[in-house]
């Protein structure tokens, strides 16, 4: 199911008209059926293999709480994150790997594999699967108390608003929630109906309107004029952001209708004046995700600047990777990985730039949303190819600009006016605390908000960008 189908509605007032009648332990059980339900709209036949994933990490935490030894409880850590990549790797990587075998094979002029299987990728293993692992790792280094009722941890993997596409959230934050009973408070509903509404808009809206044009040059086979790649360009930043920002904005509102609080996913993410700081307020449940269970055990930055820079590269090729099962995805993970080893030598050791003052600090943010805007290029890009021509085609001239100008209008006026409501309510849950607000105007932007939704949505349900990883 989609948040953006007409079946969703419906299915949250039942869900909530159920919710408010019943005891905790009650609402625990009807939440765990209704997600379920919620993924089986997909595809039912994949909830076996969640409840296998589930079942396995459950029984494996357990048995690492009563492990004697540290050594007998790495074992089963080990089981669980085997048992979870395995998943991962055939649903996800099966073919890309065997391809990308046969490829080489056949550049060296031997016989490949031949073996391709029409494997479907299972809605949001990625999300679930990663939100398992940091399970397993955190019961096994004492962080969190492992579910002994089962019911709580399952509901812990399959939670609705977030289990397709995020955010990831850590044991210690959510699995005690689901654990004690629940309150929702009037600020809680206030804020969680604003947080739909604007994520409905963001998608909707915003990204869904801006599609069209990302596709007529990233989808056609030949080549484009600068111009053209640079709005497109343009039209997927804001899309990718209004997509995944708003899933994550819908997620976090429907959950606080429930009392359930999950985090912040995105904090303005084109004001970032460097790579680290775009990590901060990108995907900020993945960031913090590699940067917990893949950056810190691999070493950090605690072994000398070599290894630190290793450390970077590799968690972002890995987190590249995690994308997707294409090149452009790993191309991506390292051109970010590249930029955080560059930012960290050239300006944080070599102290070549100090951005001091206003006008310094505004040129950074321009300089750091076009080398973002480039590693969409990468990451929207269906071939190496397509990145050279690309690539050309920017650093080639802008071409002629009279035929972008039905692009640039819708461009400019969505893109001005997701700034102008990010900027008044600050990215804040309730934007009541807003001086604007207060004065009247916030009625008055929940009805444009809303008229919008209605009247502007393009027609068709178009998935989220995430569900694909």
């Amino acid at each position: 199911m989609l948040f953006n189908s007409w079946g969703f509605p419906p299915f949250l007032l039942l869900v909530l008209l159920l919710y408010y009648r019943l005891p905790h332990r009650a609402q625990n059980v009807m939440l765990l059926l209704a997600s379920y339900f919620f993924y089986a709209c997909w595809d039912w036949r994949f909830l076996g293999l969640l409840l296998l994933s589930t079942s396995v990490d459950w029984t494996l935490a357990n048995l690492i709480s009563r492990e004697p030894t540290r050594a007998g409880a790495k074992r089963w850590v080990a089981a669980s994150v085997t048992v979870n990549l395995c998943f991962l790797g055939f649903f996800k990587y099966f073919n890309f790997f065997v391809d990308s075998a046969d490829a080489l094979l056949a550049a060296l002029n031997l016989a490949g594999f031949g073996r391709h299987l029409e494997v479907v990728l299972p809605v949001g293993i990625s999300f679930y699967t990663f939100q398992s692992i940091s399970y397993i790792v955190d019961v096994y280094r004492g962080e969190v108390e492992p579910a002994r009722n089962p019911i709580d941890f399952a509901l812990f993997v399959a939670f609705f608003p977030h289990m397709v596409a995020g955010p990831i959230m850590h044991s210690r934050d959510l699995l005690p929630q689901m654990q004690k009973p629940r309150v929702t408070t009037r600020g809680q509903v206030k804020e969680g109906l604003w947080l739909m509404l604007w994520g409905f808009f963001k998608k909707m809206v915003v990204a869904d309107n801006l599609a069209p044009m990302v596709a007529a040059v990233y989808g056609s086979p030949t080549a484009a004029s600068g111009g053209a790649v640079l709005v497109a360009t343009y039209a997927f930043a804001y899309k990718i952001y209004c997509d995944f920002s708003g899933y994550s904005d819908i997620a976090r509102g429907a959950a606080k209708l429930m009392g359930f609080e999950l985090m912040v996913n995105f904090r303005q993410p084109y004001l970032a004046q460097n790579p680290s700081d775009f990590w901060r307020r990108w995907h900020i449940s993945l960031s913090t995700w590699l940067r917990d269970y893949l950056y810190v055990p691999l070493g950090g930055n605690r072994f000398g600047r070599l290894l630190t820079y290793r450390n970077l590269a590799l968690t972002m090729l890995l987190g590249g990777l995690w994308h997707g099962a294409a090149w452009n995805f790993v191309l991506w993970g390292a051109f970010h990985g590249g930029l955080l080893v560059a930012h960290r030598l050239l300006v944080q050791e070599w102290k070549l730039w100090r951005f001091d003052g206003r006008l310094a600090r505004l040129v950074a943010q321009v300089l750091m949303f076009h080398l973002v805007c480039y590693g969409w290029l990468l990451f929207r890009a269906q071939s190496f190819a397509q990145v050279a021509s690309f690539t050309r085609a920017l650093f080639g001239g802008l071409g002629a600009l009279a035929p972008l100008l039905p692009w640039l209008a819708p461009l400019v006026a969505l893109a001005l006016l997701l700034w102008l409501v990010e900027l008044w309510v600050r990215n804040a849950d309730d934007p009541s605390h807003s001086p604007g607000w207060r004065l009247g105007l916030g009625p008055l932007a929940c009805a444009v908000l809303l008229v919008a939704v209605v009247v502007l949505t393009p027609p068709g349900t178009q998935s989220f960008i995430y569900f694909q990883f």
